[in-house]
């Protein structure tokens, strides 16, 4: 049984210019120790699917406007922010975007890490010191006891990151979500951050969803993977297939931008850019999403005038797509690559 099942969430803001269709239905569920990863680019619904679930949308202007999430049997979307306040960071954590700026300059670290565990655990100031050193330690921070008590500033990019995830992990959540957990982070920082999540995800046997737009942290992460483009799901299938046997043309055209590596060095071939920019969410296309940019929308009416269905073409892999891969035949592949 999936311990957070999401089904045709809606979240739209409502603005000056008209309503933003930010999260326009999307479902996927998650399994306790499963890691769901979220990809595609900026601005195509990503964080707002993560800020919805934990109830941290601004509202006005944003609103969840239809569907459930349902966590550990209760509907989120049902709750007071009372109670809301009580499942974050007890039961659900999240990590922001950017370490930079996610802790407060003004406060200690020490501070920042005991006000969570305080408010949920009730533990005495002592006893909260005594979990926040063991926090940093869990999560790899030399002279933990001594670190307590800097400021942010006085912390590596990475090393806040690794902050961040302490203060995410300090009341054992179910659910953690990492929203761009290595952004501005260099190539070896980023390794040592995924490495622990996983890490820490198989010990305290979590639940986590993973938002990135980067393929490559997707492939290392993961087990399950949603690709987001304007609001929607494109695909939704296990890793290995995303990546082996993908069938939405937005998937491949990712992957296709994505240098390959063999032995030799870097394979003689030019990366693939996809034309043209995402839609605008006040009026996006009635039918498909993705065809304006697609090689393959011109080769039937429904690309343009039939709004496709998220539909499972393989046990475990779905696709919203009228032209998915393994349906088009030889002559289609040809029109479409060209």
């Amino acid at each position: 049984m999936a311990l957070l099942e999401v089904r045709d969430l809606q979240t739209h803001f409502f603005t000056r210019e008209g309503v933003v269709r930010a999260v326009d239905g999307v479902s996927f569920s998650v399994e306790t120790g499963k890691t769901l990863g979220i990809v595609g680019e900026s601005g195509c619904g990503k964080s707002v699917t993560a800020l919805s679930i934990m109830g941290l949308i601004p509202q006005p202007p944003a609103r969840i406007v239809n569907g459930t999430i349902v966590f550990d049997g209760r509907d989120l979307t049902k709750l007071s922010n009372r109670q809301l306040e009580d499942v974050r960071g007890r039961q659900i954590a999240m990590i922001f975007q950017d370490p930079m700026t996610s802790l407060n300059p003004t406060l200690t670290i020490g501070t920042q890490l005991t006000e969570t565990i305080r408010r949920h655990l009730g533990l005495a100031r002592d006893e909260a010191r005594r979990r926040a050193v063991e926090l940093l330690e869990e999560v790899h921070i030399p002279n933990a006891r001594q670190r307590l008590d800097d400021y942010p500033h006085r912390f590596s990019g990475g090393m806040r990151q690794r902050v961040m995830i302490a203060i995410a992990l300090s009341c054992n959540p179910r659910l953690l979500i990492a929203d761009e957990p290595t952004t501005a982070l260099d190539v070896t920082v980023q390794a040592g951050i995924l490495d622990l999540l996983d890490e820490l995800r198989a010990e305290h046997e979590m639940a986590m969803i993973l938002i990135t737009h980067d393929m490559g942290v997707i492939a290392e992460a993961t087990d399950d993977v949603a690709v987001m483009y304007a609001g929607q799901i494109v695909e939704h299938a296990p890793v290995e297939e995303v990546f082996y046997r993908p069938e939405h043309p937005y998937t491949e055209a990712l992957l296709g931008a994505l240098p390959q590596l063999e032995d030799e060095g870097v394979r003689e071939r030019r990366l693939t850019a996809i034309p043209g920019r995402p839609p605008d969410l006040i009026d996006p296309p009635q039918a498909c999403r993705f065809a304006p940019r697609c090689p393959h929308a011109g080769l039937g009416d429904t690309c343009t005038t039939e709004p496709p269905e998220l539909r499972e073409i393989r046990p475990g892999h779905w696709v919203r797509s009228a032209h998915p891969a393994s349906e088009r035949s030889p002559q289609t592949q040809e029109v479409g690559a060209t």
